[in-house]
């Protein structure tokens, strides 16, 4: 327990800092003066810059072997440059500042991640623990972290945002220093001898690893449908607001039940590959059932697989990960996997807009077909390669 507490600490703290953030951050540059074109040209920007520096950072910690030192560093600079947005006046200073945030934002979540998948594995000093119970805790202060930001802003207005988040973040890079340090990878007799933490190529070759970066790829993007036109779809149609967010409401409600309670017992009773398939079929139903009906009840029977089709997914990716990548490019695996699916849902997104302005509500049937692709990808079997076969 004592193991567990300083990674709930700091995905509580970093989970929060992104939610009291999030909603209103297009309201703060928007007060700050900047139009419509400007505010897309910035937001697009910074996903661009996150792809970049992802990886970057991800690959640093590999090397360096500092994996809590970068994200401590990345935390605290993330703060700094926050409150530095209160600061900037006109465009090109609010976007040279804000592409740094990005930039300093982007390698956490991964660094996390990689840092807590090790030590939930890892039994000295303490039991394992299920890597979901931290994972659920992040997206449950997320939630936490929204509610609370209306509060905030209509108290004291947009600027105590950035203060608010800021202030998270450099207690999570405090926090950081705190969790365990990874052990050294123990090398066994007649084991292989470890790869160079510095070849990048043999993780790309490790076969359950492309397969977790195909599978994710295509059903993680197929969200993008959804988060684009799902709520302009069902407004159009007459559902109310409050249905809309008790609809959205129960999505991430059933992500935070999966990451604490049924994910983890699924990963276990299936395996990594058919929890995989499982998450792609459940995907296969839900853009069917949206793109075919605006009916309530229907929705709300479809929603709450958001569970399986983000969050159990992501377990069965992290078992994959943290049982068939070598430590020495753990941090680099996870940004490779962020990698992926960010870059598929940037790219499927702005795709969306042709589609559903040339389909209508049938381009949802689209999303489903990437489901449908993954499903089989999902439990073939690959060829031999560097790698394990995790089940």
């Amino acid at each position: 327990m004592t193991r567990l507490l300083p990674f709930v600490a700091l995905y509580a703290l970093t989970y929060g800092a992104f939610g009291v953030s999030s909603p209103f951050m297009p309201a703060f540059f928007e007060a700050r003066g900047l139009t419509a074109g400007e505010l897309g040209f910035l937001f697009g920007a910074g996903t661009a810059i996150r792809l970049v520096s992802g990886p970057l950072c991800g690959r640093l910690a590999d090397l360096t072997g500092a994996l809590r030192e970068v994200l401590a560093v990345c935390a605290l600079l993330a703060a700094a440059v926050a409150l530095g947005l209160l600061v900037g006046a006109g465009f090109p200073a609010l976007l040279a500042i804000s592409l740094l945030h990005a930039a300093a934002l982007a390698p956490i979540t991964t660094l996390g991640d990689a840092l807590t998948l090790r030590a939930a594995s890892e039994s000295r000093g303490g039991a394992p623990f299920e890597y979901g119970w931290v994972r659920g805790t992040g997206s449950g202060v997320f939630i936490l972290g929204t509610l609370l930001s209306g509060q905030v802003v209509g108290a004291w207005g947009l600027d105590s945002i950035l203060w608010l988040h800021a202030l998270q973040l450099a207690l999570a890079a405090g926090v950081v220093l705190l969790v365990p340090a990874p052990a050294p990878p123990a090398h066994r007799e007649g084991q292989r001898a470890p790869p160079r933490t510095d070849d990048v190529r043999f993780l790309l070759r490790i076969p359950e690893f492309q397969r977790v970066l195909i599978v994710s790829t295509l059903v993680l993007g197929s969200h993008a449908m959804h988060d684009t036109f799902a709520v302009i779809r069902w407004s159009g149609a007459g559902v109310s607001p409050a249905l809309v967010s008790v609809l959205w409401s129960e999505a991430v409600a059933a992500e935070v039940l999966v990451f604490f309670l049924v994910g983890p017992a699924l990963v276990t009773r299936l395996g990594a590959r058919g929890v995989m398939a499982l998450a792609a079929t459940a995907g296969l139903v839900r853009w069917v059932v949206v793109g075919s009906t605006t009916a309530v009840a229907a929705l709300a029977v479809v929603q709450p697989l958001h569970g399986l089709t983000f969050a159990a997914l992501h377990l069965a990716c992290m078992r994959v990960i943290g049982a068939a990548v070598p430590p020495g490019l753990a941090a680099t695996a996870q940004a490779t996997y962020a990698l992926g699916a960010a870059g598929a849902s940037a790219a499927l997104m702005l795709l969306s807009g042709a589609l559903y302005a040339r389909l209508g509500a049938q381009a949802f049937l689209v999303m489903a077909l990437l489901c449908a692709l993954a499903i089989p990808l999902a439990v073939s079997r690959w060829r031999r390669g560097d790698g394990p076969c995790i089940g």
